[in-house]
């Protein structure tokens, strides 16, 4: 097991893509491809394992499988026809950023063949049991590699960056559900797993601290939005990154994992959701 750091944009320690038994989860942007190929080191993966569809974990998947065309991906059901046909997927990002291109590359369609569908409880490549965990998008699924107890939780404990243990919880439109991810944060613990490995960024030790950090920081900022306008909620998530994270190094690959002006809406439309119900 190895992480390999796709430096986005250049800047190290944002996005991890994870090498396992000749698996890659989470092959990042296809800008990043380069990079990705460079730490693979001339090996070709065995497949391509997706804890979600969004872009900083997945955009490179359709470049890598047009790279290696017999290469299976391995995406929750629910996901499975947005790798197919992206063109949903970007429209919606493209409401967060415009950027789209110089910030994630070539968003390349990937053939229905290549495509493997997983669910909740599947046990897939022999080793990676799969938990459905929406929350933070409702395709979302982690991975217990079982003979180790590793799991490979995406978004989903948030975005922590060695030696910080500040935790920000990416938070964009249009799938938050605060309850549902209170909820998978339980499902993931109670696997008691020897370590987390995080997209945003690297394996950490600490389950039960990091877990319990990842419910705080998700209600706490859940209830700064409610009610809140985006530049109120930005000021406030801006401050507090900057009083726990002094190295301003360390704060720009925070910002550039999570971006904060992009976390606002996803809670805004929860709330919104929530009111409607009511």
């Amino acid at each position: 097991m190895r992480a390999i750091d796709v430096e986005h944009l250049g800047r190290a320690r944002t996005i991890c893509c994870w090498e396992l038994d000749g698996c890659i989860i989470d092959p990042g942007p296809q800008c990043s491809e380069a990079k990705l190929l460079e730490g693979l080191a001339g090996e070709r993966p065995r497949a391509i394992v997706l804890t979600h569809i969004h872009l900083d974990h997945a955009a490179a998947t359709g470049s890598l499988v047009r790279r290696w065309p017999e290469v299976p991906v391995y995406v929750h059901e629910r996901g499975a026809r947005h790798v197919v046909d992206p063109s949903r997927l970007i429209r919606s990002a493209s409401q967060l950023y415009d950027d789209m291109d110089a910030r994630w590359g070539e968003i390349v369609p990937v053939p229905e063949a290549n495509v493997h569908p997983i669910a909740d409880g599947d046990l897939i490549l022999g080793s990676l049991r799969v938990r459905s965990t929406p929350g933070h998008a409702s395709h979302h699924v982690c991975f217990l590699h079982e003979p180790t107890g590793v799991a490979f939780v995406g978004d989903m404990v948030g975005v922590r960056i060695a030696p910080s243990q500040y935790t920000l919880m990416p938070t964009p439109p249009p799938d938050i559900d605060v309850e549902a991810w209170l909820d998978a944060i339980d499902a993931i613990e109670a696997w008691r797993p020897s370590a987390l490995a995080l997209t945003h960024f690297d394996r950490f030790d600490d389950v039960a601290e990091q877990c319990e950090r990842a419910r705080g920081q998700l209600c706490r900022w859940a209830e700064a939005a409610r009610g809140a306008d985006p530049a109120t909620y930005l000021a406030a998530v801006e401050a507090e990154l900057a009083r726990a994270v002094p190295d301003a190094s360390l704060r720009a690959a925070y910002r550039q994992a999570c971006p904060p002006a992009a976390q606002f809406g996803g809670l805004e439309r929860y709330w919104g959701r929530r009111e409607a119900a009511a």
